[in-house]
């Protein structure tokens, strides 16, 4: 069968069998993973690919392992060349081989019918540790990628069906926290196999060559939609420039540019970065291409399908090697798949922007947040994880609607979740005192931008490591269609450590030991609000106080409303509107 010979019902019935094999892929790491990060927070990506390689189907997971999965499946294929073999398995996480940073883990298996290589079912992780000098990896202290930890390039853990447990326990030797890790590697492995079990049925259902008609049509119908889609964007150069607020390492602000070129149905994304920095927020080429891709695609705003060919009429030039955007070993990077991935991400989208105004939107609150460590007692174990419910930000509004509360951070779109506060004490030696929305920390606009959370942890019997990454402490999130904020201090983030009756509020990445009777609070970004606030209506304004998403001062100093009668919410109309006109 040629593609252009497919049958519509058997396509539909194989896209069908693609998609739901990558549903039940990401259902079988929920279901079978140690840790929260995958159980609760869903820190997790699955793709497939073809034998090419190319991504047949990437998951709607998190963005930001996406686009990377695609050089680094083609980066571990060639590293291995004819050296695959059925019944191998390969554990990846290298970022000088495309990975994205050293934490998130990827495992690839090949998939052969018959003798011939045909698939691979790939999955990608945020692992809790992977050893180092800092528990959970992130180390703001690192001046080279050898003080973050473990760094695996493409090395067989499986070979012709035997497990390595050699190379399985020398790696899960260096990770804190074993008995989590071994877990999700099983998880990992365990999703893998379930994505072969099922494309080998598809194949012996439909027929190799039938099965092969339908993904090189399904990767078709992708370049088909992109391309007519930027056909419609007039042909020239749009450039967006974002900004990377200094979060504590002294090097002050950076700007990082996005120039796209449109020409007919092709596009052109050159990036423009300062020189790499001896601090953790240095991003390599893998890992940039989620950043550029999630940019583009929060403007192409497409039906699926969803795979790689989205992007054959895409070009990208990351810049020259030795960049933010474009590291060159040892650079330290662990912060890079949020910090500078949402800064880029957010360039990319500008530039989009200028090329087709009606579809801007504005951006979603960037990540902020924490790791935590340390002993439990209840199991006489080390503890360590990644606190995913301490990064979920606010989404940015849109032409048509405010953003959605508690959803971002910018890099994730909405894919992590925060897991119940219940299932988390129950995991690890804490108490979380206060996890829920922060009143006027969305973006103040005609569409209000959705808000942002606080996240408050006080550890039981034992101090606690608490250790803060990411950014958006001092510059909010963009607006967008004359968008703007008058009270910004609530729509950034911030850490505040409660000792006793002193609370020290902090705004760069730290290392820190609280104690039991100490607290620690994680405040979020909210989202970036759409058009002028002044012309929000009224009864939206008293709506959002009444929910508490806006405070009486807010009210006024970002929408011009003026309310007279705190309890009652009265609002003085006339005082309004001329406060509103001037």
């Amino acid at each position: 069968m040629t593609p252009e010979a497919v049958d519509p019902i058997t396509l539909s019935v194989v896209r069908g069998v693609l998609e739901t094999t990558q549903r039940e892929m990401t259902l079988a790491l929920e279901k079978t993973a140690r840790s929260s990060v995958f159980n609760l927070a869903h820190d997790y990506s699955t793709a497939l690919f073809d034998a090419k390689p190319e991504m047949i189907l990437q998951g709607q997971d998190i963005p930001i392992h996406l686009g990377s999965l695609i050089p680094a499946m083609k980066a571990v294929a060639g590293f291995f060349g004819d050296d695959i073999n059925e019944g191998d398995l390969i554990l990846h996480n290298d970022p000088a081989y495309a990975g994205s940073h050293i934490i998130d883990t990827c495992m690839y298996k090949p998939v052969f019918y018959r003798g011939e290589l045909v698939f691979w079912t790939v999955c990608k992780g945020h692992l809790t540790d992977i050893g180092g000098p800092v528990p959970a990896g992130y180390n703001p202290a690192a001046t080279e990628i050898y003080a973050e930890g473990l760094r695996i390039p493409p090395v067989k853990i499986w070979d012709r069906g035997k497990p390595r447990h050699d190379v399985l326990n020398l790696l899960l030797t260096n990770m804190r926290a074993r008995r989590d890790q071994e877990g999700d590697f099983n998880a990992l492995i365990g999703a893998c196999q379930v994505g072969e079990r099922n494309l080998l049925a598809l194949i012996e259902k439909y027929g190799i060559e039938a099965v092969k008609a339908c993904i090189g049509e399904l990767l078709d119908m992708a370049d088909r939609q992109m391309r007519t889609l930027i056909r419609a964007v007039p042909d020239g150069r749009y450039q967006g420039t974002a900004i990377l607020e200094d979060a504590g390492h002294g090097f002050g602000d950076f700007e990082i540019s996005a120039t796209v070129t449109i020409k007919d149905d092709t596009c052109h994304i050159a990036i423009s970065s300062p020189p790499q920095v001896p601090y953790f927020i240095n991003s390599y080429e893998g890992n940039s291409y989620s950043g550029v891709y999630l940019g583009l695609m929060m403007f192409a705003q497409l039906p699926p399908p969803y795979n790689e060919g989205l992007y054959r009429c895409v070009s990208v030039d990351m810049g020259p090697k030795g960049t933010l955007c474009n590291a060159r070993e040892p650079a330290p990077h662990m912060n890079c798949t949020t910090t500078p991935m949402e800064t880029l991400t957010d360039a990319v989208r500008l530039a989009f922007e200028q090329a087709a105004p009606a579809k801007v939107s504005a951006s979603w609150g960037h990540a902020n947040g924490c790791n935590i460590a340390g002993w439990d007692t209840r199991h006489d174990e080390e503890y360590v994880t990644m606190v995913l419910a301490s990064i979920i930000s606010g989404a940015g509004a849109t032409p048509q609607q405010d953003g959605w509360h508690a959803c971002g951070p910018e890099c994730c779109f909405g894919a992590l979740t925060s897991g119940d506060i219940e299932l988390l004490e129950y995991s690890y030696p804490v108490i979380i005192h206060r996890y829920g929305l922060i009143t006027d920390s969305g973006g103040a606009g005609a569409y209000r931008g959705g808000s942002g959370t606080c996240w408050e942890v006080e550890p039981l019997d034992k101090p606690m490591t608490f250790i803060s990454f990411g950014e958006g402490r001092r510059i909010p999130a963009m607006g967008a269609a004359g968008a703007r904020s008058a009270l910004v201090e609530p729509k950034v983030g911030r850490i505040e450590i409660r000792r006793g009756d002193a609370v020290e509020v902090i705004r760069k990445n730290v290392i820190e030991t609280i104690r039991p009777g100490e607290r620690a609070a994680n405040f979020n970004p909210g989202g970036g609000g759409y058009g002028d606030p002044f012309t929000r209506p009224v009864e939206k304004v008293v709506d959002d106080l009444k929910n508490g998403l806006v405070s009486v001062e807010g009210a006024r100093a970002d929408y011009g409303v003026v309310v007279t009668d705190a309890a009652a919410l009265t609002v003085d109309h006339e005082a309004t509107r001329r406060l509103r006109a001037r």
